[in-house]
This record gives C-alpha cells, structure tokens and sequence, in this order.
C-alpha cells in the first residue's frame, strides 16, 4: 500500500540524513591557509619580515602590525625624553640660581614683544580646541562603527549555533517518535550520539562568540573610554593654562604646562596605536573581500569551517535527491492504484539541481508533515475497531510508525534551508557581504579621522607647550626671579647707596640773609 511504502521508503532516507548531519561535528578542524598581503617588520623576529598572511591567532602578525604605528610610539617616546629633560634643566637652573642669592635684579622693561606668546597661545588653545573635538567624535564614530561590526560577526555565530540546535532538536524528535513505535534501536542509537556530539559543538560555538563578544567589548570600551578621558582632560587643561596664563598665576602655570606635555605624550602614543587599528581593519576587511571571492581558500579559513564542509554538501546532494524520488514514487504509485486522489508535494526540485523549492508545489498537493492527516481520511488503524467511519483498517503499528517517520522528516525539511545555508557558508557570505557593504569603508574612514586628528591635535600641543614654556621661563628668569617686581629709581638708588657725606668745603658756606 502507498502508506506502507512512505514508511519503509523514509526509513531509508534516515543513513543519509545521520551522514549530513555528522558533517556539522566537522566545524572546529583545522585548514589550510593562503598568504595575504601583509608582509610586515616584526619586532617579535628580530625586525624579520612576517610572511604568515592575515592570522589573528598569530602573535607574529599581531606584532608586525602593532609595529606599523611605530611613528607614533617614537614620537611619544622622544617628546617624552624631552619634557623630562627640560624638568632636570628647570630644577637645576632654579638650584643654582638660590644658591647665588643674588641681590641685583635686571630692571623690568616692558615689551610689546611680550604679548606675542599670549597671542600665540590663545591661537594653539583654539586650533587644540578643535583637534580635540575632531578626535573625540572620531573615537565615538569609530566604537560604534566597531562594536556594529563586532554584533554582525558574533550574531552569525549564534545564528549557526542555533541552527544546529534546530537540527539536534528534530534529530530527539525523531527518536522519541521512533522508540514510540518500536523502530530499529541502532538507528535511535545513532541518532541520539549524533545530536549529542552537535549539541556539544553548537554549545562551543556559543560558548566562544559569547566569550569573544565579552572580550571585544570589553577591550573597545577601555579603548575608547582611556581615550575620551585623557583627550578630555587635555581640553580642560589646555583652556585653563589660557585663562590662568593670561592671568600670570605664575605658580599655577608651570604644574599645567608638564600636564599638557604629559598629555601631548599620550595623543602621539594614541596616534600609533590607531594607526596600526587602521592597518587592522584595513587587513580584515581585504581577507572578508578575499573570501567572498573564494570561501574556501583564503587567509580565514584558519578559523572558518567553510572549505572542511565541502564533503557535506554532496550529502545534501543526495538526501535532497533521495526525497525527491521517494516522493515521485510514492505519487506514482498513489496515481496507479487510486488515480489522482492527492498528490505529495515534492519540495525538490527535478535534477540535476534538486534545488529546496516547498513553494512550488500545486496549491492541491500534501506536504510530508500533512500525510498523517490525510491518511486519517483513507484509513483507520485497527486499534480504533468501530470508531472508524467507513475508512480502510490498517494495522496501527504501520500507521504510527507512517506517523513516526513522515513527521520526523518533515521537521527535517522546516531545517533543511538553515542546514544548507550553513553547508553553503551562505551564513558567513552573508554577514561578511553586510560587513563589506556597509561597514568597511566607514569604519577604515573613522579610524584615519581619529588618528590624523591625532596627529594634528599633537602638533598643535607641542607648539602651544613650547609657547607657554618659552613664555614662562622668560617671565621668570627675566623678569622677577623672586616672583615680584620691584621699580627702580634714582632716590632709591640713592637711598640704597647710604648717608651722603658732606664736603668741608661745603660747609663753610653761609647763607645769610
């Protein structure tokens, strides 16, 4: 009967579905990788040129791109070696200078010249003013754009767990249904270590993207908040030395000055370490490029499982085939013996593609998981005796075990799609396509903003400390060492020379009047 051959036809069909899904326990091996172009400097090798292509699981490519902001380092290091040099200068100079306790002091002139440093100083404050909004709204756009990026990348993981959790779940579904009628217990048996060994990689690829996302998230924030912090502090620092420089808190400016070159130490430290985040998201995004191009020989198949999945899609192959001519046999036989009654819906489609199209099949067609039903209808297991109104009693044994098998398979079907996007690395295509599209240049755009700010905002620093530096050591060295100012006179001059002697000559003169 065409019901019987349902039954024994899908139980077939059962090896081929436990041999796609074993595919899936393929995800966590190891692959060849392709060399990209990021051949490097790696300090890590003795300044050797790193050869390894795009591999974030190798500390050598993380060294040779983390030495690509060298410049920066450098120039941190140098401004750096510069301020502590000027402070011994300061603190020798001012050593010497009380050991002379000198008595004179050069007389104070005033000079036109010397509102030109409070002039250049609010110039430097105003263009630092704006090099520090350029990079905190760059920073802001850039952690955003990041985190985006990081969210797409954690969400196809989860979505490919959830996948295999779907697949698992039709799987114990399956073995309840099967034990339920007293199938083959090797085929339980099967069954129930294959979901096993998915769900144990589903829980590992959860267990990572989540551990990952942690990690990211965690390692963006302190970037991004160290980041507007020390570039806040360096706006309100610079605007009080202005206000407090103009206003000659001569005690004051000096403590805000070694501030700002702190600060202007860090912005050419930030400037290298986000232009080696620029040279990162520039690699990632040419090897996301690479394997659109090519999934399953690039630089990412070093953690991606796209080419060790290639195997399983000829077993997707041949399920997908296998229920197509399950399901052409069984109409066939329907049409022979009881004419056009119903048909079954095919959801393949004919060869040689075998494509999962359920949408084509005539609106008047039985889908797989609907025979039960339908079957209903026709027949009656003899369990129910004279509950069955005129239809055919069949043992209830065959009817539940075609109960069984066609809505295991079924559900087997409602997963299909997401089973051969994963097989396809179409999950992957698709978040990296978004990535691509999207993300890419916005986020390698944001990055070059924050550090060419950087960049900018640490020039600017230097000619404003310079200026304020220059301006205070004059004021002090040169003006009042002691911190006043006192006039100079004649009458003091003289009063500081002592009594006047009078001349005996002098003295024998009398006015008389």
């Amino acid at each position: 009967m065409a019901s019987i051959g349902v039954a024994s036809s899908a139980k077939r069909l059962l090896l081929s579905i436990m041999i796609m899904a074993l595919n899936f326990t393929l995800l966590a091996a190891e692959s060849g990788r392709v060399l990209d172009d990021t051949v490097r400097v790696d300090p890590l090798e003795k300044l050797k040129k790193f050869r390894g292509g795009y591999d974030i699981t190798n500390k050598h490519y993380w060294g040779s791109t983390a030495f690509t902001g060298i410049y920066g380092y450098v120039l941190a290091v140098v401004w750096l070696l510069c301020g502590v040099g000027y402070g011994v200068f300061v603190v020798v100079k001012r050593t010497c200078m009380n050991s002379r306790n000198l008595k004179k002091r050069r007389p104070y002139h005033k000079n036109c010249n010397l509102h030109q440093p409070l002039l250049l100083g609010l110039v430097f404050t105003l263009l630092a003013i704006i090099g520090s909004g350029l990079v905190l709204g760059g920073n802001a756009e850039f952690h955003s754009r990041a985190k985006t990026v990081i969210d797409v990348i954690i969400d196809t993981a989860d979505d490919a767990s959830d996948t295999i959790y779907s697949t698992t779940g039709a799987m114990k579904d399956m073995v309840t249904r099967l034990r339920d009628v007293n199938a083959d217990p090797e085929e339980t048996r099967f069954l129930t270590s294959t979901s096993r060994r998915l769900d144990s990689q589903a829980d590992d690829i959860a267990r990572q993207a989540s551990k990952n996302r942690r990690l990211i998230d965690k390692i963006l924030n302190i970037v991004y908040i160290i980041t507007t912090a020390i570039i806040s502090l360096t706006l309100v620092t610079i605007i009080a030395l202005l206000v407090l420089g103009v206003l000659k808190f001569q005690r004051t400016v000096p403590v805000l000055i070694a501030l700002c070159w702190t600060f202007t130490v860090c912005c050419w430290l930030f400037f290298g370490i986000y232009f080696f985040l620029q040279n990162f998201s520039k690699d990632t995004c040419t090897a996301i490029e690479s394997f659109q191009q090519d999934p399953y020989n690039n630089s990412l198949s070093s953690f991606l499982p796209c080419d060790e999945l290639v195997s399983a899609r000829s077993v997707l192959t041949d399920v997908s085939k296998g229920i197509y001519d399950i399901v052409n046999e069984v109409n066939y036989n329907i049409s022979t013996q009881y004419g056009n009654v119903v048909q079954i819906c095919n959801p393949f489609s004919p060869p040689p593609l075998h494509e999962y199209q359920p949408w084509n099949c005539p609106s008047t067609s039985v889908h797989i998981g609907d025979i039960p039903q339908v079957l209903r209808l026709l027949v009656c297991p003899d369990s129910e005796g004279e509950k069955c109104n005129g239809g055919i009693l069949i043992p209830a044994i065959d009817y539940n075990r075609v109960e069984a098998y066609t809505t295991s398979i079924q559900k087997l079907l409602d997963v299909y799609p997401g089973m051969e996007s994963l097989v396809e690395c179409q999950t992957v295509k698709d978040a990296f396509s978004e990535i691509l599209n999207k993300h890419c240049t916005p986020l390698k755009r944001n990055v070059r903003m924050v550090w060419a700010s950087l960049v900018f905002l640490s020039v600017v620093m230097v000619a404003m400390v310079l200026v304020w530096t220059i301006a205070t050591y004059h004021d002090i060295y040169h003006h009042y060492f002691d911190g006043s100012v006192k006039p100079h006179s004649t009458t003091t001059d003289m009063l500081e020379s002592g009594p006047a002697e009078i001349n005996e000559n002098d003295s024998t003169h009398v006015v008389e009047v």
